[in-house]
């Protein structure tokens, strides 16, 4: 069957710590040009769309913003078709509260139905140590993703799972990660843009101008 639809990881792909990788934007812009239903995928949940898409403009790639799909809205998705209104203690970052608020959850410290563990750079002590006791008490382990370190211009920096990874030490028990590499972020992407997986292609690795010439070659 035709590809009638495409979905694309961001990070390693289009971008590698900010700057745009050979053949990105003239992907993108073939895309749009030939009118197929596309997004943009990453596990980064500090960031919303819409932050995303300024980054991305700054690398001389234009995505739309309701063309980005992130961990964090995937997660906050899975929690809204789990529980309709439900309470969310949150470690994480704009992005992530952002999503669950979109979705009628309320973030908050007593009794949550969930404990939701995100990217952020401001983790501490006392709010890791909250979300401990809130598992102990009940609340369900969520995280956005595996990841257990990312990039930065300095070296490798502690991503989600290696946080994730400290709190199931403390208590025991292992979160359910929403991101990448589990199948359900690209179903939710797929559903996102109403596409089906018979004629969907994802892509996960670093493309080159040839690679780019030879899609657009066969979107026409």
């Amino acid at each position: 069957k035709p590809i009638e639809s495409w979905l694309t990881d961001m990070d390693g792909v289009l971008v590698h710590e900010e700057l745009a990788l050979p053949g990105a934007s003239e992907f993108i812009a073939a895309l749009q040009e030939h009118g197929r239903r596309f997004l943009v995928l990453t596990n980064n949940s500090i960031y919303t769309p819409r932050d995303l898409r300024a980054q991305l403009l700054l690398s001389g790639i234009d995505v739309p913003e309701e063309c980005i799909w992130t961990s964090a809205l995937a997660t906050a998705q899975f929690l809204a078709d789990q529980r309709t209104g439900g309470s969310a203690y949150v470690l994480g970052d704009v992005g992530l509260t952002s999503a669950l608020h979109d979705v009628g959850f309320v973030l908050t410290e007593r009794q949550p139905d969930y404990v939701v563990l995100g990217e952020t750079k401001t983790h501490s002590f006392e709010n890791i140590t909250r979300a401990i006791r809130l598992i102990e008490r009940g609340a369900r382990f969520i995280a956005t993703n595996p990841d257990s370190s990312g990039p930065s211009a300095e070296g490798s920096v502690p991503a989600c799972g290696s946080f994730a990874a400290l709190i199931t030490q403390a208590t025991g028990i292992r979160p359910y990660f929403v991101g990448k590499p589990n199948p359900l972020m690209m179903r939710s992407a797929l559903n996102a843009i109403d596409a089906h997986s018979e004629t969907a292609m994802m892509i996960g690795d670093r493309m080159d101008t040839d690679m780019v010439s030879g899609m657009e070659a066969g979107m026409r």
